[in-house]
């Protein structure tokens, strides 16, 4: 079993602008930058980060499937596709019900067909979807924290991620569940941060997380002691840190085998020297920026990579 892969998809945007519908528990959208920038500008420019991020993945020998969105809906979170899917080793496919309705129109058959002719192999499509009829939620790997190796899942519960839901999941996947509630500061109230990924991510060897995100004491020691009895490293992140998206990485290999971490510029900026230096000794950093991405859309890096670990055909 593999925890990293070396094959992403990505969407690349054409309407790509603040999404009002996620805005109401995405506090990391930046409304005021919605008043300033308009959106066929905002597009243009979430385009040029595109292109360079994927080019620069490119160039450190990842494999990035880019799939073009379309006009027929209203899609302007489709940059981000680890919401609406996974893919899984033995073939199986899982597809996720989404909180925002005009999101849900970026789940489109044509992405499945792509991967199979980029030559993977599907066996099974494991769908949430019907969940959205009853109001639950379950956003793919932004709420799903998934250790591969070890078989455990970690889960925030929020708005976008429904217990039931997880569990649900977990026992499809046959994944031990890890359940906690990250909270961010808004306008002093302490309100859930609505996903996983942005106060925590998993490398094979090391967690980055925002321990201080958890405000309940015992759930905090269950993540650190599932974490350590795994052997990772714990690298702990501050809530500000996470507000720069420095949560919100992901670790990937090349056709070489080298290992890398991808953050954003943002949140490479705001770590500590020390920070830095205990990553580097797992793997190099790759750092683009995407400033529009993450001011508008109140996502990074990791959201924007889809895994690919289907076998192939």
């Amino acid at each position: 079993m593999k925890q990293i892969t070396d094959t992403v998809f990505m969407v690349r945007p054409v309407q790509f602008r603040l999404n009002e519908q996620t805005a109401v528990n995405n506090y990391y959208q930046d409304q005021e930058a919605h008043q300033r920038i308009k959106n066929d500008i905002a597009n243009n420019q979430a385009q040029g980060e595109f292109d360079a991020f994927t080019t620069a993945l490119r160039n450190k020998g990842i494999h990035v499937i880019i799939i073009s969105d379309d006009e027929k809906n209203d899609t302007p979170d489709s940059i981000f596709p680890n919401n609406w899917i996974s893919t899984h080793q033995n073939g199986d496919v899982a597809l996720y019900p989404m909180f925002a309705e005009n999101r849900r129109l970026e789940r489109r058959p044509q992405v499945l067909d792509t991967l199979e002719k980029e030559g993977f192999s599907i066996t099974n499509i494991i769908d949430y979807t019907s969940a959205e009829d009853e109001g639950f939620f379950l956003e793919g790997t932004g709420s799903l924290l998934l250790d591969r190796v070890n078989k455990k899942a970690y889960c925030s519960i929020s708005p976008r991620a429904d217990e039931e839901l997880f569990i649900e999941f977990c026992e499809d996947f046959e994944y031990t569940p890890v359940v906690f509630t990250a909270y961010q500061t808004v306008a002093d109230k302490r309100l859930p941060i609505y996903h996983t990924n942005v106060m925590m991510a998993l490398g094979e060897n090391y967690a980055v997380i925002c321990l201080d995100s958890i405000d309940d004491k015992s759930e905090r020691k269950n993540v650190l002691k599932h974490l350590k009895e795994d052997g990772k490293e714990v690298i702990a992140i501050t809530e500000n840190q996470v507000n720069a998206f420095a949560g919100n990485m992901m670790q990937v290999h090349n056709e070489a085998g080298d290992r890398l971490l991808i953050m954003s510029d943002q949140a490479y900026q705001s770590l500590t020297a020390d920070q830095i230096k205990k990553l580097e000794k797992y793997n190099e950093i790759l750092h683009p920026s995407i400033e529009t991405i993450e001011t508008l859309g109140g996502g990074s890096v990791r959201c924007m990579m889809a895994e690919v670990f289907l076998p192939k055909s």
